[in-house]
């Protein structure tokens, strides 16, 4: 039987990379945002904050990652994870740091497509939020 030591993650180099990234795709396009970066067990790696960006959106961008990296899967498909259950949609929507609209991304490794961390974006549009976080992951050479 194989015994796992180590869980997989994400560098804190790597971490910066996708963050600033985020931060140069926003720039380009003229928006203003927070991003956060986190490994899968949901601890901050890196984050940044663009002069402008709405402070609320700070601990948002935060919980995106956090349940990007928690679940595996984009924080926008959530609602479509758990369809007609409305038990569900009010028992997860009401946990606390889960966010379920668009912006957070799990970042997974080519080989194996094992995720290793969320990126979250927030301050713009959802769909801008999503497009800063794919070039983040896009510049480390991860995938979401």
């Amino acid at each position: 039987m194989e015994v796992r030591t180590a869980i997989p993650g994400i560098t804190w180099e790597a971490a910066s990379a996708a963050a600033q990234a985020a931060v140069r795709h926003a720039e380009k396009n003229g928006w203003r945002i927070n991003v956060a970066v986190v490994d899968r067990g949901g601890n901050l790696m890196s984050f940044l904050r663009m002069p402008g960006a709405f402070l609320h959106s700070i601990n948002i961008a935060i919980d995106k990652a956090y349940t990007a990296a928690g679940f595996g899967f984009s924080t926008k498909d959530w609602m479509a994870a758990v369809g007609h259950d409305d038990g569900m949609k009010l028992g997860f929507s009401a946990q606390p740091r889960l966010i379920v609209f668009g912006g957070g991304l799990p970042m997974r490794v080519e080989e194996g497509g094992e995720w290793i961390g969320g990126i979250g974006v927030s301050g713009a549009s959802e769909a801008q939020d999503e497009e800063c976080a794919r070039a983040g992951i896009a510049a480390v050479g991860l995938r979401s």
